[in-house]
């Protein structure tokens, strides 16, 4: 609603006037129309019509704008008085700062701040209330600690207070023990079942861990014994050689010599080209070293049937001596 138009002094123009209240405008807003209104007034009015009060024109809330600036400016500097002018107050102020006046003013009327007061005073004698007010509070003589009316001074027992005030605040503790202890419960079983299915994951890991460790062991042991077994043929095959290579050096002062029974059986197989007649110099040479190499070759047979067979067996270790040496050659 707008200010009273009997509290201004002096002239007010006519335009300055809401459209539906009559009254100068308070907080004002315009209509695209021009027409000028107080912003409660125009908000009341839109929720049952939505048109504009003065000429009928369809207006909304969305259209409305704030007063032209000189008309705001001549709003400002109307002569109003006080609006506690019925308790006393003369002061006539302008529209601007009427506010400021008001909230100073020591005609308001101001409720008590004790609890329980009905009173209204004026600000001016608000102290001199407070001070004789029967609702005033303040603590207690005796130094319980509780804060006293002055209508409760009579009645006031500090030993039942204080021990009123002590039953409340065990209650109060106890209750607060009783939700901890709620609370500690739903966590430890909580925790509970949390921990017995981690015991139950790591005891199922456990088995898994013990599976891999049981085939690691088989592993390591099947290891174990393919390394034992390949040592045992390493040495094996060290012996071999050195049997070998001491072969290989008794053999070596005849290597340079041509093979007595080779000779022999060129002679009794005439079938495989080779010429029977041997010259008379390695024939003299090959003799001295007969007996040596008497261990290995024996006397061939005028049958050369017989005398293959017979030399077969006696040729065997020389020509496994001549196998192992290739393959020690070859290594």
């Amino acid at each position: 609603m707008g200010y009273d138009l009997e509290r201004f002094v002096g002239y007010v123009n006519e335009g300055l006037l809401c459209c539906v209240c009559r009254d100068v405008l308070e907080r004002p807003l315009q209509a695209p129309c021009e027409h000028a209104y107080c912003s409660g007034c125009i908000s009341s009015w839109l929720i049952h019509h939505q048109s504009c009060p003065e000429d009928r024109l369809p207006l909304d809330v969305s259209t409305l704008r704030p007063l032209y600036r000189y008309m705001r400016n001549d709003l400002s500097r109307l002569q109003i008085r006080c609006v506690n002018s019925g308790q006393g107050c003369e002061t006539v102020c302008s529209l601007e700062t009427l506010h400021t006046h008001e909230d100073k003013c020591p005609f308001t009327l101001i409720p008590c701040s004790y609890t329980g007061c009905p009173v209204q005073v004026e600000r001016r004698g608000l102290e001199s209330h407070l001070s004789e007010c029967e609702f005033r509070s303040r603590a207690c003589p005796s130094g319980c600690g509780h804060t006293l009316h002055s209508t409760d001074q009579s009645q006031h027992n500090c030993v039942a207070e204080l021990r009123t005030e002590l039953e409340l605040l065990r209650a109060e503790m106890l209750c607060k023990m009783e939700e901890v202890r709620h609370e500690m419960e739903s966590r430890l079983d909580s925790q509970r079942r949390h921990m017995v299915q981690k015991e139950s994951l790591l005891k199922s890991e456990v088995e898994d861990l013990k599976g891999q460790l049981s085939r690691v062991v088989c592993d390591v042991r099947a290891l174990l014994g393919a390394e034992r077994l390949r040592r045992q043929e390493l040495a094996e095959a060290e012996l071999e050689k050195r049997e070998l290579l001491e072969m290989l050096r008794s053999l070596q002062p005849y290597r340079g010599q041509p093979n007595r029974d080779d000779a022999v059986l060129g002679q009794k197989q005439p079938t495989t080209g080779v010429p029977n007649e041997w010259p008379a110099q390695a024939a003299s040479q090959s003799l001295p070293s007969a007996p040596s190499i008497s261990t290995l070759v024996l006397p061939m047979s005028p049958n050369p049937g017989e005398g293959s067979r017979k030399a077969g067996p006696r040729n065997l270790p020389l020509d496994c001596a001549k196998r192992k040496s290739r393959e020690v050659t070859v290594i």
